[in-house]
């Protein structure tokens, strides 16, 4: 899980995204936003959910700096406040002392 945190740790986007996400990230709730953002079914773990939203976010990114026109900045919005949500859940699990 190490390597999704250092690849958090070394995203770059515009501050004001991120903070829109940091702000939007304290209403985070992982069974009412997960669904929506990537389906609805099971919810994978911690990681794997990261890893789906890191991708969708590199798509949303590209399409911001490429001007495309299907760009949604709510829905860039929207993930980043679940990568910042589940990142925030998957830190906290790892520092609780095991046992």
């Amino acid at each position: 899980m190490q390597d999704i945190l250092t690849m958090l740790s070394a995203l770059r986007r515009p501050r004001l995204l991120m903070r829109a996400a940091r702000i939007g990230a304290e209403d985070y709730r992982r069974n009412a936003h997960l669904p929506r953002l990537l389906g609805y079914g099971q919810l994978p773990r911690h990681g794997a959910a990261l890893m789906r939203l890191m991708e969708i976010e590199g798509d949303l990114n590209a399409q911001r700096v490429n001007d495309d026109s299907s760009y949604s900045l709510l829905r860039h919005i929207d993930i980043l406040i679940a990568i910042v949500g589940e990142a925030r859940t998957l830190r906290a699990a790892q520092s609780e002392p095991a046992g």
